[in-house]
């Protein structure tokens, strides 16, 4: 990477970063607030619900904004935007009240993202935009973990004192943006695919994005209020948060490359599979504080990894032209999941107790093992046409992110195997092959995995064979 293309990532990324730790635990803050108060989970699920709706239409409406005020302008009312939302919330305690705040600092976040990511998706052309992006993902769980180890340290000086740190930080963040030339990257409006297209070209993406929408929305605003309850502190509420993001920033490059040697379905059905094992046995084993974080360091890996994973195996369907719109429209499907996760399992920890979180998360993991495996005897996993991309929910047009060089040269010499062009008409793709693939194209593998002369770097070589 030159030192110009990292001298202009390092602005967005730097405030990305500041920003990232007060965002980090703001929703394990707001989520032991209300307990402690004295609220019902069902009233904490709303609260908390009220930021993902907020992330909804922002996805949708904050690139219109940012087209018509420019980058650096966007950026600095979205920010102030948070910090406000977050020292009004530290004033008074009202549901009714966070609930309204919430959304707008869900509304104002995602234009955080989308100036940052429009930023670094202007700033590189696709062959560097993988190392963007996992510079992005750096900045972005490190913040994380780091904030929730914060949260325990900042409780302890005051009530208010969690809520300023977080607006300040909100505050500061704008300042690394303010200092870049006053140049803003042109984008264009986004334009998702629609979910009936979605569904037809790829309903195994379509049911990962979602379950990871309800699953990742569970761990970070319910996840905390069974903690407290099960008599953890404030501080150790943090440090297992902690845990779960740490288990998600190691292990989804793992499991995604994983999947570029594998049936991509099958390492979904292996995912929903672990993440049921891993809540029963929250559930049942002895609650030793080492065996627990260790056990939600893992599901922290499987929860976080669905979505990559299930964007992978619709990106290896989706025709070379559709693979930014399908990118776009799966993320809204992930928001639809995190904004009705909290409601619906609610009501499950008020009926069986703050052990509802867990026979939630169990219930949706035997789910998905079962549509996963229904599809994958349906419709085979297609084979993989590029290097998994590590990725997180992103704003609609940094999702854009994703599809690199890599992807798109893979697509464009995969998209004949299969006549899409009913399905996305506006879509230019190849001519389809008449006839079943022949007996050997379904078992190519699609990498290379026995290194040769070349050395250890050509093991991941892509090995196309093309077909006549």
């Amino acid at each position: 990477m030159s030192r110009q293309l990292l001298a202009m990532a390092l602005a967005p990324l730097l405030g990305l970063f500041i920003l990232g730790i007060g965002n980090g635990f703001l929703s394990t803050l707001i989520t032991l607030r209300l307990d402690g108060a004295g609220y019902s989970a069902l009233v904490i699920g709303w609260v908390s619900s009220a930021y993902f709706i907020g992330l909804a239409l922002g996805a949708l409406f904050n690139d219109r904004l940012l087209l018509r005020i420019g980058h650096i302008r966007a950026y600095g009312g979205f920010a102030s935007l948070v910090a406000v939302t977050v020292l009004l919330q530290s004033l008074w305690l009202d549901p009714y009240a966070w609930f309204v705040l919430r959304l707008i600092g869900g509304w104002a976040t995602v234009g955080v993202f989308l100036v940052i990511e429009s930023w670094l998706l202007a700033a590189a052309d696709p062959r560097v935009r993988g190392r963007l992006l996992a510079l992005y993902m750096i900045s972005l769980y490190a913040a994380g973990v780091i904030g929730q180890l914060l949260l325990g340290v900042t409780d302890a000086a005051g009530e208010m004192v969690p809520f300023v740190v977080i607006g300040l930080l909100a505050s500061l963040s704008v300042l690394p943006m303010a200092m870049i030339p006053r140049v803003s990257p042109l984008i264009e409006h986004a334009e998702p695919l629609p979910p009936h297209r979605l569904i037809t070209v790829t309903p195994t993406g379509v049911m990962g994005s979602f379950g990871s929408g309800l699953a990742v929305a569970a761990i970070y605003t319910l996840l905390p209020l069974y903690l407290q309850r099960s008599g953890l502190g404030v501080d150790r509420v943090g440090q297992m948060m902690a845990v779960v993001i740490l288990g998600a920033m190691l292990l989804q490059y793992p499991i995604g490359r994983w999947s570029d040697r594998h049936d991509r379905q099958q390492v979904l059905i292996l995912i929903g599979a672990c993440c049921a094992l891993i809540s029963l046995g929250i559930l049942w084993l002895p609650h030793d504080p080492w065996l627990l974080a260790g056990l939600l360091f893992f599901l922290g890996g499987g929860v976080f990894a669905l979505y990559p994973v299930a964007v992978s195996h619709a990106a290896d369907r989706a025709p070379a032209g559709a693979l930014v719109r399908m990118s776009q429209g799966l993320l809204l499907i992930n928001a639809i999941g995190s904004t009705l996760s909290p409601p619906l399992i609610t009501p499950v920890m008020t009926a069986l107790g703050d052990g509802g979180l867990f026979w939630s998360l169990g219930g949706l993991g035997v789910f998905l093992v079962l549509f996963f495996a229904w599809r994958r005897r349906v419709r085979p996993a297609p084979l993989p046409v590029a290097p998994f991309v590590a990725t997180t929910p992103q704003s609609v047009v940094g999702a854009e992110l994703t599809v690199t060089e890599e992807l798109v040269q893979g697509a464009l010499e995969h998209e004949h195997v299969e006549d899409l062009s009913e399905v996305v008409p506006e879509v230019d793709v190849a001519e389809p092959l008449v006839g079943p693939p022949r007996e050997e194209d379904d078992h190519i593998e699609y990498f290379d995995t026995d290194a040769e002369a070349g050395g250890a770097g050509e093991a991941l070589r892509p090995s196309v064979s093309a077909r006549p």
